[in-house]
């Protein structure tokens, strides 16, 4: 078997799970100069099968991601939940013969569906969505010439909301969420509203991303942005929070690339230009379910440090954050900026840290936590990385469905 390069990989891979040369010997059953050796190439009869084996295991790869460079194929998708399956049915389901709620219940329960969505509510919004997606479809048909700009509006918020939901759960609702954004900037550039057109171009953007076409999401929004930038502006704080959620998804989608000099700048460059933004609209405002103004740049900024991979960074910019103005935020807000604290946590070595992180999450939304594939292989990252887990993060592991 050829030895040459495991050593690097182990350690490559030993380092991005959060563990010391210490824990990984501990995990191993060896010692913390094993490891040295393993990863020095000093050891080149040893790792053996059956020790590279429990490697893998520990550190959560396939094998042949230690026996060679060579990226091995993406696991299969996870099936979507079982709350996401009505919701996508309803995407392909004609609308001609659904209720058709007055335009005032139709707003009211949109208005409940997205308080649900920022109280994480995911359950709500899989019992209530179906029905929304075939009201909204029928009052766009039926509607007289003179509504149908805000029928169209209405329908692309609808559309909006089901693709953010689609996109909490990753790549096993990819395809369906593109459906889903793709229709919501269709009937957004039907209705004429700039507000609703640079919302949907949002949704199309993080599409985009989950597409793995970072780079076309970053110059899609950007491109957006500027196109729609001075009707925006003239509509006050309802234009100038969809303004500036555009250039932070660009930001986003920036940092879903990987790291270079000129990206790190063009991402940082671009959450400035929304917190440029966010200080002329003066105030974190709900706007839209936005939530935008300064805090929530700033809880973007974290996000953008961490998927550079910048633990400690993310980490300095979450202390400059105001402890009062995040309590103040949706606790889908809250929740996921506790999640991105416990993975900075975790890629600095604080695993105690990434655990009451992680907690303090489930606590404000436990849905955000337990029914995400991501958090939940989070949550296994954390438990793998402590030698010794406590009784609050093995219960948290048990409620995701993990053994600790």
């Amino acid at each position: 078997m050829d030895t040459s390069g495991i050593g690097r990989r182990i350690a490559y891979w030993r380092d991005r799970r959060g563990f010391t040369q210490t824990d990984f010997g501990q995990l191993m059953g060896q010692t913390k100069r094993w490891v040295q050796d393993v990863e020095g190439g000093k050891r080149q009869q040893d790792p053996r099968l059956s020790v590279l084996v429990r490697a893998a295991e520990v550190l959560r790869v396939p094998l042949e991601q230690l026996l060679t460079d060579t990226p091995s194929d993406s696991p299969a998708a996870s099936a979507p939940p079982t709350g996401a399956l009505g919701i996508i049915d309803a995407l392909y389901r004609p609308a001609l013969d659904a209720e058709l709620p007055a335009p005032t219940v139709l707003q009211r329960r949109l208005a409940y569906c997205c308080e649900a969505f920022q109280a994480c509510h995911y359950g709500t919004l899989a019992r209530e969505l179906p029905a929304l997606i075939a009201g909204a479809g029928q009052a766009v048909h039926n509607a007289p010439a003179g509504a149908q700009s805000d029928a169209q509006a209405l329908l692309s918020r609808v559309y909006q909301l089901v693709t953010s939901y689609l996109h909490k759960y990753g790549e096993a609702t990819a395809i369906p969420a593109a459906l889903a954004a793709d229709r919501a900037i269709a009937a957004a550039e039907r209705s004429g509203n700039p507000v609703q057109v640079g919302a949907a171009a949002r949704r199309v953007a993080k599409s985009l991303v989950h597409q793995q076409r970072p780079q076309t999401a970053m110059e899609f929004a950007i491109a957006a942005a500027r196109r729609l930038g001075s009707e925006l502006a003239e509509q006050g704080p309802l234009g100038l929070s969809t303004l500036g959620m555009l250039y932070l998804s660009a930001a986003l989608a920036a940092s879903s690339q990987a790291r270079t000099t000129a990206r790190v700048r063009a991402a940082t460059d671009l959450v400035s230009e929304a917190g440029e933004i966010a200080d002329r609209q003066g105030a974190d405002l709900n706007e839209d379910w936005t939530m935008f103004g300064p805090t929530n740049v700033g809880l973007h900024r974290v996000d953008v440090l961490l998927r550079f991979e910048d633990g400690w960074s993310a980490l300095e910019a979450a202390n400059e954050l105001s402890s009062e103005a995040l309590g103040r935020m949706t606790r889908e807000r809250q929740a996921g900026h506790h999640v991105a604290l416990a993975r900075a946590s975790l890629m600095t070595r604080r695993k105690g840290d990434a655990a009451k992180e992680l907690l303090e999450a489930e606590r404000l939304a436990p849905e955000e936590v337990r029914g995400r594939r991501d958090t939940v292989n989070l949550v296994k990252d954390i438990v793998g990385a402590t030698p010794d887990p406590g009784g609050e993060l093995r219960a948290l592991a048990g409620r995701c469905g993990l053994r600790a």
